[in-house]
């Protein structure tokens, strides 16, 4: 069966990296959007970027401002959902192999590429262009690799052999991810008021998914989009880009710039936090904007907890009222994917109690 998906894949292919190395001067119908949902590219998109909120990991591990940090990031999840790190312990060059690791790996030849693709989610290992291939309605300007990153040994094995560096440069900066979003799901559950330790077991033995990006080079931007609006699934994703495209939706909804900052990453909180926070804080709306002069590469780490484990509201969270979410688990949200739009609805969105 497997065999036969690829085959059909093979014949019907056709990422968004061929069509602009092939000079392409507009966009193939199957990615126009319609005028509603095309991006305001060049018109003011709501608060300027300074207003999104920059936070110094380092202090963390200062006692007398630990406070005020944690504060800071509780501040930043209430209102956005999302804060951008700074200090944040990953060096440079770890970040920097990655990119160029990334580079090689979409500069491969299609054929090359092809080996990977799959339309399968559940796969460990895949290739693919748009949302998916094989299913979207409307097509997005991105290619991508994703594969399963934690426990590393476990998986790595399966990851690209091309480029040669790949699994190093690319195992390097999963497990450097790893650590870091233990330290976030920390200082998270704190600013909620939790114990730190409140997800430590299921941090540990969670899920860790890298999707890496590519949005080339697009003649029409204004009429595409790289992602469609939607929020991550799992607990926390830590975000690398290698220059601006992200944006994010404010509680007025309003689309906001994010912009790029040498050395920093982004964070954004996914639906397994906005349900354990009953809804305190929500997961972060969030597209992808593309354009004509340059491609875009981008690491999102997806962090969840262990693939059958469910997640509920905290109790402590909760109190006397009745939980405003129903649970569930990363591979309930695979077997929503695999049956239903989800640009139309939100995964979420099914598990709100009304």
């Amino acid at each position: 069966m497997e065999e036969t998906i690829k085959s059909l894949l093979d014949d019907s292919f056709e990422s968004a990296m061929t069509l602009t190395n092939s000079g392409a001067p507009q966009v193939p119908d199957r990615y126009v959007l319609p005028p509603s949902q095309r991006p305001a590219l060049g018109s003011s998109l709501g608060p300027i970027d300074t207003t999104l909120p920059i936070i110094d990991l380092s202090l963390l591990h200062e006692p007398l401002l630990r406070s005020s940090v944690i504060h800071e990031i509780n501040m930043a999840c209430e209102e956005f959902g999302f804060f951008q790190v700074v200090n944040h312990g990953i060096p440079q060059s770890v970040v920097r192999d990655a990119l160029d690791a990334a580079t090689e790996f979409f500069d491969l030849p299609v054929e090359e590429k092809m080996l990977l693709v799959s339309a399968n989610v559940h796969q460990p290992v895949r290739y693919g262009t748009s949302l998916n291939h094989s299913t979207d309605r409307v097509h997005y300007w991105r290619d991508f690799i994703k594969h399963y990153s934690h426990p590393l040994s476990k998986w790595i094995n399966m990851w690209p052999s091309n480029p040669p560096c790949y699994k190093d440069k690319v195992g390097k900066y999963a497990e450097a991810t790893h650590l870091l979003h233990k330290q976030l799901i920390e200082a998270i559950s704190e600013s909620l008021g939790l114990e730190k330790n409140y997800l430590q077991e299921q941090t540990e033995e969670g899920s860790q998914v890298m999707a890496v990006n590519c949005y080339p080079e697009c003649p029409e931007p204004e009429i595409t989009l790289g992602m469609p609006p939607h929020s991550d699934f799992g607990s926390l994703t830590i975000l690398l880009q290698s220059s601006q495209g992200l944006q994010i939706m404010d509680s007025n909804k309003n689309w906001i710039s994010v912009p790029y900052i040498e050395g920093a990453l982004i964070v954004q909180l996914g639906d397994q936090v906005e349900v354990m926070s009953n809804g305190k804080y929500k997961s972060v709306i969030h597209r992808v904007t593309v354009n004509e002069y340059y491609k875009r590469l981008s690491f999102a780490s997806l962090h969840s907890l262990p693939l059958h484990k469910k997640i509920s509201p905290a109790p402590e969270l909760v109190g006397n009222n009745a939980p405003a979410y129903g649970e569930f688990s990363f591979n309930d949200f695979l077997n929503y994917i695999s049956s239903n739009d989800c640009v139309q609805k939100r995964f979420i969105d099914t598990l709100k109690k009304s």
